[in-house]
């Protein structure tokens, strides 16, 4: 397949008064055209740095790139220039934050909102840009769309606001979309709903999505491929077929086993005991050691590489045969 996005040993650090934190510490994969990549993990494991890392707006400072590279269509993002990141934002990346109502301005109308998006990208007036902001707001689900256009944020619903982000980032036709947990503080049957969107809309637009996400249903739903990270590194990668069917990191495993099941004995939930090490004071060699049952002086001292055991799934640990 034809990557348009590669990520190549990507370490985006923060300079902090407790030392340097490594948020992202080395990761790799790639996305092909017109495919869902789901990341997933715990708080605190690096997913939303990388995706923000992809759109370059880290910080800096405090953020800075320590190394590696992020090659858009072969083009470097770490490398371009402001202009550059100004065309690629929202016109060929765009992003769907966590939290909507605290990415929409409150002063502005939704349809402004998407307005501006449409003017800063493309040559066309502000009637033509209104009928696309409507046109956009109903291809998103948004009932009555010609009024809801002259909405403000806090006259809509969550779930609403939400489809007013994705109708935002679908604005000017992106390649790739990057939705950092896009069901965050929705009901179970807006979260369905908002998900059944992307899927739909990534099948009629042709464009990749890459889906921040630390629910694995949401990754069996959705996704095709599957990025695993822990304390800031991959720790497994491969098809939802391979993570489901055949988990080779202790890690994903203790993640699937975690998931709650329907007609289940009544058991208590599996555990995975202890935290994320904090990102200022990660482990010298396996980063899941400190929580793994398998872990011994190996996984301790040295850090086991990313390898392929199959092909399309790789794994990074010591213990697998």
């Amino acid at each position: 397949m034809e990557h348009i996005l590669d990520v190549r040993e990507l370490k985006t650090w923060y300079r902090t008064e407790d030392g340097i934190a490594k948020a992202v510490d080395g990761v790799s994969f790639s996305m092909a055209k017109n495919r869902i990549l789901g990341i997933i993990g715990e708080s605190g494991c690096g997913k939303s740095v990388t995706a923000l890392s992809v759109m370059r707006l880290v910080p800096m400072p405090p953020g800075y790139f320590a190394g590696g590279d992020i090659l858009w269509k072969g083009t470097s993002i770490v490398k371009a220039s402001e202009d550059e990141m100004r065309r690629i934002r929202g016109n060929e990346i765009a992003m769907i934050f966590q939290e909507p109502m605290s990415s929409l301005n409150p002063v502005y109308t939704c349809g402004n909102q998407i307005m501006e998006q449409i003017l800063n990208h493309r040559d066309v007036g502000k009637g033509e840009a209104r009928r696309q902001a409507v046109e956009l707001l109903d291809m998103v689900g948004i009932p009555n769309p010609s009024d809801r256009v002259d909405s403000y944020p806090h006259e809509m619903s969550g779930g609403m606001r939400q489809r007013v982000m994705i109708a935002m980032a679908l604005s000017c036709g992106p390649e790739l979309l990057i939705a950092d947990e896009p069901t965050t503080a929705l009901d179970v049957t807006v979260q369905a709903q908002i998900l059944e969107l992307i899927g739909r809309l990534r099948q009629d637009t042709g464009m990749s999505v890459m889906l921040i996400t630390h629910d694995f249903g949401v990754v069996a739903e959705l996704c095709e491929e599957v990025v695993v990270m822990y304390a800031s590194r991959v720790v497994e990668s491969g098809t939802v077929r391979h993570i489901f069917d055949n988990p080779l990191h202790p890690y994903t495993k203790g993640l699937l086993k975690s998931i709650p099941r329907l007609g289940a004995k009544k058991e208590r939930l599996n555990v995975i005991e202890g935290n994320v090490p904090s990102a200022t004071r990660l482990p010298e060699g396996c980063r899941f050691a400190g929580r793994c049952p398998q872990a011994d002086s190996q996984c301790r001292n040295a850090q086991p590489a990313l390898v392929e055991y199959e092909p399309g799934h790789q794994a990074a640990c010591w213990k697998i045969t």
